[in-house]
């Protein structure tokens, strides 16, 4: 597993800016004011910084953007990059400037001249998110991401700053290593192991085999599962933080691979599929992150683990399968699986837990792509308080969300002559069809958000904060979520 590389901290030194072997990382607001280590900078470069800022090129750039100067006269240092940053930046821009400073790192340590930065502890994450590259399957030797040690007026109320923020940093590294591993590797008992060893970190960890999904009812899960070699599980993991009072819940569709079932995709692209899994990797992430900063709430998140395989046991388009709740499914489309995975989950959860509020993630639909880009997740959500409260939190951590509607009339597209309801409605408004599928299962006085993610859990291209592959979106919004709702 990757793990993460994180900053150390220390007083400013002056004198040593002009001995240090590797990069040197300096700020200047868009005035051009320099701090005392940028005047130092200065001086030491015989001017070479105030030339730079003084040019179009750095007037041009935005809060995080950096210009360089390669070898630069007067330091023994390879490169000084020099950040645009306001001394008293927003926690976006810091976390921004930070990353901006990790992409340029090779294998030389770097030097961050923070001085009194306002948010210097978010400057830190953002290094640290951006340095995860996932090398587990490479067998050239990997160097290390770089070291960086960051000078600062007061250290010790930096360390302190910056404590929560390492799990944080774990927990989103653990989901991205989840989302990118191979679907032969990331098999649903491998799954269910990794989730199993996070008991260390005082998290209680429940694997449901098939016999006992069997027992409860959970047959709309299992049929997902029936053409798969590899057992379908649910992992119920619980951080009991807080006081008495009921549990809030996360809940994750965890299809470690999806080639449609026999409604078999197309098999270009098909390789992407083992991120289907990307709802379960963020519960998995952010119950991580619960456990390792002592967040003090209760929360359980529960994942279900299948694998979407064609087979002469797979169920077929046409078949009728009996919830847990009860209600009855004709399978349209065997591809639209993510959500019976989830309506026995959420049913079960509810049973069980009693939960305060629930949210469930799932990389659901590609309507949502269509609609919202790879820029913002779906939500959708049967209660304004909860919703807005995440959203505040998604903006708070510049995770992109947005709210999607539900209504009465998208229920008219899941009618079956068959069964109580189909498992797809049509093309039109795909994604708001399969969240009013789940919101069939979700009790009136339980406030409940569905979170679309298949936009935005593993993208193409390089993101502000990590590389082409898994984002580990959500984690620190749900974080955030529960600090700011259930931990005052």
């Amino acid at each position: 597993m990757t793990t993460p590389i994180f900053s150390e901290y220390c007083e400013i030194d002056l004198d040593e800016i002009a001995t240090f072997e590797g990069r040197v990382a300096v700020f200047v607001d868009s005035e051009g004011k320099l701090d005392r280590a940028a005047r130092r900078v200065n001086r030491l470069t015989r001017g070479a910084l105030v030339r730079m800022v003084e040019g179009k090129a750095f007037e041009k750039l935005k809060d995080g953007q950096a210009g360089e100067i390669a070898m630069p006269v007067g330091l023994t240092a390879d490169a000084l990059q020099v950040v645009k940053l306001a001394r008293r930046a927003g926690v976006d821009e810091c976390r921004k400037a930070g990353a901006t400073i990790s992409k340029a790192l090779a294998a030389s340590p770097v030097l961050v001249l923070a001085g009194n930065l306002k948010h210097v502890s978010e400057l830190a994450l953002g290094l640290t998110l951006r340095t995860y590259d996932f090398t587990d399957h490479k067998t050239a030797e990997v160097k290390p991401a770089a070291s960086a040690r960051i000078m600062v007026t007061k250290p010790d109320e930096a360390i302190v700053a910056t404590a929560s923020l390492k799990a944080l940093s774990e927990g989103v590294f653990f989901t991205r290593d989840l989302i990118n591993e191979p679907a032969n590797i990331l098999t649903t008992s491998e799954f269910a192991d990794r989730l199993s060893e996070m008991k260390k970190l005082g998290l209680k960890v429940e694997v449901l085999d098939e016999p006992a999904l069997e027992k409860l009812g959970m047959r709309t899960l299992l049929a997902v599962g029936e053409g798969s070699e590899t057992p379908s599980k649910v992992v119920v993991m619980k951080w009991d933080g807080g006081g008495k009072e009921k549990p809030f819940a996360l809940v994750g569709k965890g299809v470690v691979f999806d080639t449609g079932g026999i409604s078999l995709k197309p098999p270009a692209g098909m390789e992407d599929m083992t991120m289907d899994m990307g709802g379960a990797g963020v519960v998995s992430g952010v119950m991580k992150t619960l456990a390792m900063r002592k967040a003090k709430a209760n929360v359980v998140g529960i994942v279900g683990l299948v694998e979407n395989m064609p087979d002469g046991r797979a169920q077929r388009p046409g078949d009728v399968v009996r919830s847990m709740k009860g209600d009855t499914v004709e399978v349209i489309n065997t591809d639209a699986e993510g959500r019976l995975v989830l309506c026995d989950l959420l049913w079960y959860v509810q049973d069980r837990f009693k939960p305060v509020g629930m949210v469930d993630l799932a990389t659901l639909t590609g309507a949502i792509i269509i609609g919202l880009g790879h820029e913002n997740a779906g939500v959708f959500s049967n209660d304004d308080a909860l919703c807005n409260a995440f959203l505040k939190a998604a903006s708070a951590e510049g995770e992109g969300a947005w709210r999607m509607p539900l209504g009465q009339a998208y229920d008219e597209q899941l009618k079956s002559r068959v069964a109580d309801m189909k498992n797809v409605g049509g093309r039109a408004a795909g994604s708001i069809t399969a969240a009013q599928f789940l919101k069939r299962f979700v009790k009136d006085e339980t406030p409940w958000i569905h979170l679309d993610i298949a936009g935005v859990a593993s993208v193409t291209s390089e993101t502000k904060m990590a590389p082409k592959g898994a984002t580990g979106w959500g984690v620190l919004a749900l974080n955030r979520l529960i600090a700011d709702k259930f931990e005052g």
